[in-house]
């Protein structure tokens, strides 16, 4: 499943936050946040299969800083 994250850097860490679901982690490094990200999301769905298959069916046709 691909995953829709806004990223930024508060301090010394990068706060990750998944679109639709809202949860938010943070690493060190950008590539330790999106892996957090993952496994967050990843255990958030398990206890909600029906969201789970809702995501998998969304399509992002851009992304725009307003």
């Amino acid at each position: 499943m691909k995953l829709n994250v806004i990223v930024w850097k508060e301090e010394d860490m990068f706060i990750v936050r998944e679109v639709f679901t809202g949860v938010t982690t943070q690493g060190k490094t950008i590539e330790e946040a999106l892996e957090n990200i993952k496994e967050a999301v990843e255990l958030y769905l398990e206890e909600l299969p029906e969201l789970k298959e809702e995501l998998e069916k969304k399509e992002i046709i851009g992304v725009m800083n307003v």
